[in-house]
């Protein structure tokens, strides 16, 4: 006789259960995939040779590692993921991937962990991920390593619901004997891992700005936040960790200039923790395969108070930065 359909409902969970959820074999995917983008862009400084090309002028350079590691993560995920979209950065011509570039492994820790039962049943073809492939690629020129991240973000929806970031020279000022390199990650409604969030302390207001890519309105809206201390580093993905490490409570960028690329997988971490990342108008960016790449309203970003700091941006500010 036929099973019945609670029987088979039982048969299906089971089934559901032993084989891991796409986004987590997805995310997992990313993990060694990251992992191995950050000994990629190692070698690449070891060798002396880094391969610069200027895309639009000096400040927007593109390395042999941004190649390198564009082609490794996007090949990868693709040859598991066939029917994800995959957007990165960099403009490279469709062609064979060196089997060496190539990682097919996963993280077993994180399949072991479970999905939330939001995404438990998404599919490949309804994910996009944005793939960052060396942020901060002129602080990579200039020797300023910590400054430098891998960033694979995962967005369903249009919304950022998890990251990989991989911080490739991570420790590289502790000496010769340290182990480089480290990788963070985090979902949507599960947790974020690899670091220990921390809040600045005392409701100090430190502000995180770009270090090469300032002009008056940049300036301008650093100042109205009235911060007790301004830092300037590169990379977006750099700057995220400072806010889940303590380092800073506000990242602010009135500006043009970053792409979804630089956002996803930071927004995804950040938010992971209860932080929030936003336009200067306080208006969250989507993240769907077909969207604009330029983050033309600027980012304003923190791990809490997100009001304080929107309420401060200046009124010539925001004219200057329509919302999308």
């Amino acid at each position: 006789n036929a099973p019945s359909d609670l029987h088979l409902l039982e048969i299906t969970s089971a089934v559901m259960a032993s084989s891991p959820a796409v986004l987590m074999r997805l995310v997992a995917s990313a993990y060694t995939v990251a992992e191995k983008a950050g000994t990629i862009v190692r070698k690449v400084l070891q060798s002396g040779e880094l391969g610069i090309v200027e895309k639009t002028g000096a400040n927007d350079l593109q390395t042999l590692a941004d190649r390198l590691v564009q082609k490794s993560i996007c090949a990868s995920l693709s040859k598991s993921f066939p029917k994800v979209t995959i957007i990165g950065e960099e403009e490279l011509p469709a062609e064979d991937v060196e089997e060496e570039l190539l990682e097919n492994g996963h993280s077993s820790l994180i399949l072991q962990k479970s999905c939330p039962n939001q995404y438990a049943s998404l599919k490949e073809e309804e994910l996009v991920v944005w793939v960052d492939p060396l942020d901060g690629t002129k602080e990579y020129t200039e020797g300023l390593l910590d400054h430098v991240t891998v960033l694979i973000g995962i967005a369903y929806g249009g919304t950022a619901i998890a990251g990989v970031i991989n911080q490739p020279f991570y420790n590289y000022q502790m000496g010769a004997g340290a182990s480089l390199g480290r990788t963070l990650w985090g979902v949507l409604g599960l947790g974020a891992f690899g670091f220990q969030l921390q809040e600045v302390p005392d409701g100090k207001r430190i502000v995180t700005t770009t270090r090469s890519h300032s002009n008056k309105l940049v300036i301008d809206a650093v100042q109205a936040m009235e911060p007790h201390d301004v830092i300037r580093v590169g990379g977006a993905g750099n700057k995220i960790i400072q806010l889940v490490e303590g380092k800073a409570s506000a990242y602010v960028f009135a500006s043009p200039g970053c792409k979804k690329w630089d956002t996803c997988a930071p927004e995804a971490i950040l938010h992971t923790v209860g932080g929030k990342l936003t336009d200067m108008h306080g208006n969250a960016y989507r993240y769907d395969a077909n969207v604009k790449h330029m983050n033309s309203a600027g980012v304003l970003a923190t791990l809490r108070n997100h009001e304080y700091y929107l309420s401060r941006v200046p009124q010539a500010v925001l004219q200057a930065l329509p919302s999308d």
